[in-house]
């Protein structure tokens, strides 16, 4: 079981440093209004990168320390997809890195 939390915790730091690297990592949360979404990945009240850092990586970052158990099902990646089509700015290195969570969380 450690061994899966290592390798969850290494693809947590991967997300991270894609957000950096894309330069979408913010400073600030949103307000507060944002976290009580109902919708899937906040989208109506945050942007899908806001939701990875804000509310995904931090309640992944809090279940390892507490000794939680993790998810057992995860499809983020086709988020990240939709997403970035037709923007500019690639996420192709996050949309990989969500992928290999994806596979680390469902084990497949």
């Amino acid at each position: 079981m450690s061994n899966r939390v290592d390798q969850v915790t290494d693809s947590l730091l991967r997300i991270e440093i894609e957000l950096r690297r894309i330069d979408v990592w913010e400073a600030s949360p949103p307000p507060e209004h944002a976290f009580r979404s109902t919708q899937p990945f906040c989208l109506d009240t945050m942007e899908f990168t806001q939701w990875l850092q804000f509310v995904f990586l931090q309640k992944m970052k809090a279940l390892v320390e507490a000794g939680q158990p993790l998810p057992t099902v995860s499809g983020i990646a086709p988020m990240a997809e939709e997403h970035f089509r037709g923007r500019a700015q690639s996420g192709q290195r996050l949309v990989e890195a969500l992928e290999e969570m994806d596979r680390l969380l469902s084990g497949s």
